[in-house]
């Protein structure tokens, strides 16, 4: 009998992601490093080489010793650890269409539950280190405007650093009503209008001469599109440079995504509602934007004046409680 086993992994890859789902190639690269990882554990658990691998192997505790070497082993963060089992349980949802005489394996699988990690505090920038930052590059050379535009950008539009490297020419409209249009996570196209001032720089930017081809809005010297890696790069180098003056930048992680963060504080700050934010970024959830609003401290400053003191307070009569409830304060 045919082991139908690589034919599903195939089709789940080629049809379910791609096809059906229409998902990024970035999670299919994602769901592909974490197929590599379970089927070469597979491979020392059982001795079997992956080609050979029966569904029956595919079973919960398969699953749960493969994250335990990821959690032991490996030192994976929650997130990675949650990504792992994500990918894993999408196929195991996919095998219930297609297996469905392996319900109660697959649905013990789909059971495991993630890991929960700590949840810290976004972080963001001030107006004054956004300032500096953006004062950094020398806008009297063609790489220092570019560079410039890239991160004023980031820091009032709030767009993925996906997004500003996938960005065209053609996607941006300015002129009165200004706004980008760009497809961000889940391939879904939103428009994010612009202030007067990245209205203003962007259209001296669009008046300047193309390079290449002139269809990419940032491109590298060479016509190109940059890559992740340069836009983290030249971030951190203009980071150095504005922390000479500006010193409170020196006790800060800065990556792309915290000039993310540092748009939505802003709008938080002029007192955009949680919900438009959560447009604005093209979050999934308005549960996505509920971060800001912890990090917020003026929110909850404002919150906290609302409190009435509590003067004159007499405490009440101390009563026993349950025997149960005893217990379960003491744990």
């Amino acid at each position: 009998m045919t082991n139908p086993l690589p034919r599903l992994i195939e089709r789940f890859f080629t049809q379910r992601l791609a096809r059906q789902r229409n998902v990024s190639p970035h999670t299919i690269a994602s769901y592909r490093d974490t197929f590599k990882l379970f089927l070469k554990f597979a491979h020392r658990r059982t001795g079997r080489y992956p080609s050979n691998l029966q569904l029956d192997d595919f079973d919960a505790e398969l699953v749960v010793a493969f994250l335990d070497e990821l959690d032991l082993e490996r030192h994976a963060s929650p997130a990675t650890f949650n990504l792992r089992l994500t990918a894993i349980r999408c196929f195991f949802r996919f095998l219930a269409f297609e297996e469905p005489a392996y319900s109660g394996q697959i649905q013990r699988v789909l059971a495991i539950p993630g890991k929960i990690g700590a949840k810290r505090e976004v972080q963001f920038l001030t107006r004054t280190e956004i300032d500096a930052i953006l004062a950094a590059p020398d806008r009297k050379t063609w790489l220092g405007r570019r560079d410039h535009l890239l991160l004023l950008t980031a820091v009032q539009t709030g767009m993925r650093l996906s997004e500003l490297v996938g960005l065209d020419r053609a996607a941006i409209t300015v002129g009165t009503a200004g706004y980008i249009r760009c497809f961000g996570k889940g391939r879904k196209e939103r428009c994010t209008p612009i202030t007067k001032v990245l209205n203003a720089a962007l259209t001296r930017w669009l008046d300047e001469p193309p390079i290449a081809n002139g269809m990419i809005m940032f491109p590298t010297i060479h016509g190109g599109r940059m890559s992740p890696d340069a836009v983290q790069y030249l971030l951190a180098k203009y980071v150095l440079a504005a922390s000479k003056t500006c010193t409170s930048l020196r006790a800060k992680r800065i990556s792309p995504h915290v000039l993310r963060h540092s748009a939505a504080m802003a709008l938080l700050d002029a007192g955009v509602d949680s919900t438009v934010i959560s447009l604005w970024l093209g979050h999934e959830s308005t549960k996505s934007t509920q971060p800001y609003l912890h990090a917020h401290l003026a929110i909850k400053e404002a919150a906290l004046a609302k409190i009435e003191p509590f003067h004159d307070c007499s405490p009440g009569r101390f009563r026993a409680g349950d025997d149960l409830i005893s217990f379960l304060e003491k744990l």
